[in-house]
C-alpha cells in the first residue's frame, strides 16, 4: 500500500476554459485547497486579477502557516503574468524555496537526490529516486510547456513506491531553466535526454512526458534507442496544427490560415494577429507573447512557423518502441481525434496502445489532471505488460 495519496476530482471553477484547467492544477496537483480556490475563482477575469488573487491566498495560508497551501497559491501565481514582470521570478523563487524548505525531510542521502546535469553551456535540473523493493524499471520523467518539475514530486514518489528507479527533470524552455537562466525552447528534445542518460550511465529505459511531452519524449525516443518504452501522457502530433485550431475556429479558415503559413505570407498573418489582438482578450495576448518569449521567436509569424517543428510527423517513422499514448475526451487545448493522425504515422513502432480517459473517470481534462493516480497505475500496468511479453 502506498503512503502517497493523490485527491480526485474536476470541478468547474471559471467559465474560461483555461483558467479553469490551472485552477483545477492547482488543486490536484499543486496541493491547493479546494474551497479557497472556490472562493475566488470567480473573481478571476485576467492576468491581472489571476495574479492578485492567487497572490492574497498564498500571503493568507502563509501568515497562517499552511506552508503547503502558499507554495500551491505562489507557483501559480506568476503563470499568467507578462515575461519581464519582476513578480514573476520573485514568485517563482518564493514558492520553490518554500518548497524545498517545507519538503526538506524527502531529500538527501538515499531519500530524493538533487542533481545539476551539464547540458551545453547550462545545468539542467534532476531529481533521482530510488525504487523501493526490487526494481521493476527505469523511468525518466518530465513535463511539456510551462511546466514546474516540483510538481512531479509525488508522482515520482509514487512510481518509486512502486518498484521504479526515476529520473526527473527540467529541460531548456521549462520551471527556472526558462525563468531563471533563459535558455528556451527546442524541439530537439532528444539532446537533453541524452544528456541525462549520458550523465547517470542509463540504458533500457521508459521514457514519461507530459503534456506538450507527449510530443518531446516520442521525438526523444525516435533518435535514442535507449529508450525502449515510450509514455505520451497527452495526444501531441503537431503543435503548430493545435495553435492554428485555437487562433482559428471554423475549418475553412484553418485551411486558409495553414495555406498562408504554407505561402510565407509573413506580413498577412501578422496582420490576422495583429487585428485578432485587439478584439481578443487579454488571456489570447498573454499567450502570444508568453509563446514567443519561450519558443524564441520575433512575432507571431515566426511563432506558429516554429511550432511546426514541435511535431511527431516527420520523425515518427524513427520511432521503433513501445509505445502508449494517453487522451483525454475533454481536453480544452487538444481534440483526442487527432490522435489518428498521429497512430498513422507510428508505422514503425514495435506496439502501440492509445488509452482514452473520461469524465466518468474523472480523468477528462488535459493531463488527466482530476485522477493522476490511475494515469499513473495505468502506466505502471502498461510497462510490466511490455516487460513481461
Amino acid at each position: 500500500m502506498s503512503s502517497i495519496k493523490f485527491d480526485t476530482g474536476s470541478y468547474n471553477l471559471n467559465k474560461n476554459p483555461n483558467f479553469n484547467y490551472q485552477l483545477n492544477r492547482i488543486v490536484m496537483w499543486g496541493g491547493g485547497d479546494l474551497g479557497e480556490i472556490m472562493s475566488v475563482s470567480q473573481n478571476i477575469t485576467d492576468s491581472e486579477s489571476w495574479k492578485r488573487e492567487l497572490i492574497t491566498l498564498g500571503d493568507k495560508a502563509r501568515s497562517e502557516k499552511r506552508i503547503k497551501e502558499s507554495i500551491a497559491y505562489y507557483r501559480m501565481s506568476e503563470f499568467f503574468r507578462y515575461d519581464g514582470d519582476p513578480d514573476k521570478v520573485k514568485y517563482y523563487k518564493l514558492s520553490k524555496d518554500l518548497f524545498y524548505d517545507y519538503h526538506d525531510n524527502l531529500f538527501g542521502p538515499g531519500k530524493i537526490e538533487r542533481f545539476e546535469v551539464p547540458y551545453e553551456e547550462i545545468t539542467l535540473p534532476a531529481m533521482y529516486k530510488k525504487a523501493m523493493g526490487e526494481r521493476k524499471d527505469t523511468i525518466i520523467l518530465h513535463g511539456g510547456n510551462d511546466s514546474y518539475f516540483e510538481e512531479l514530486l509525488f508522482p515520482m514518489l509514487y512510481l518509486s513506491e512502486n518498484g521504479y528507479d526515476v529520473y526527473l527533470f527540467e529541460g531548456p524552455g521549462q520551471g527556472g531553466v526558462l525563468r531563471i537562466k533563459n535558455v528556451k525552447f527546442t524541439h530537439k528534445w532528444e539532446r537533453p535526454v541524452q544528456a541525462i542518460l549520458d550523465y547517470f550511465s542509463l540504458n533500457n529505459v521508459t521514457i514519461v512526458g507530459i503534456s506538450l511531452g507527449g510530443m518531446l519524449a516520442p521525438r526523444a525516443a525516435a533518435f535514442e534507442k535507449r529508450i525502449k518504452r515510450v509514455v505520451a501522457w497527452s495526444v501531441f502530433s503537431n503543435f503548430s496544427d493545435i495553435l492554428v485550431s485555437q487562433a482559428v475556429q471554423s475549418k475553412v479558415a484553418q485551411y486558409s490560415f495553414r495555406l498562408l503559413l504554407k505561402l510565407r505570407m509573413r506580413l498577412i498573418v501578422n496582420l490576422i494577429f495583429k487585428i485578432k489582438l485587439k478584439v481578443g482578450n487579454e488571456l489570447v495576448k498573454w499567450g502570444l507573447s508568453h509563446g514567443m518569449y519561450a519558443y524564441d521567436a520575433v512575432s507571431p509569424y515566426d511563432y506558429i512557423k516554429k511550432m511546426n517543428s514541435f511535431q511527431i510527423k516527420e520523425i515518427a517513422k524513427l520511432i521503433e518502441q513501445d509505445m502508449l499514448i494517453i487522451g483525454a475526451n475533454k481536453d480544452h487545448f487538444i481534440d483526442y481525434h487527432l490522435v489518428n493522425e498521429e497512430i498513422d504515422s507510428l508505422v514503425n513502432v514495435k506496439s502501440l496502445t492509445f488509452k482514452l480517459f473520461t469524465e466518468h473517470q474523472k480523468a477528462e481534462g488535459h493531463c488527466n489532471v482530476g485522477n493522476s493516480k490511475l494515469i499513473l497505475d495505468t502506466i505502471m500496468t502498461w510497462i510490466q505488460s511490455i516487460i513481461n511479453t
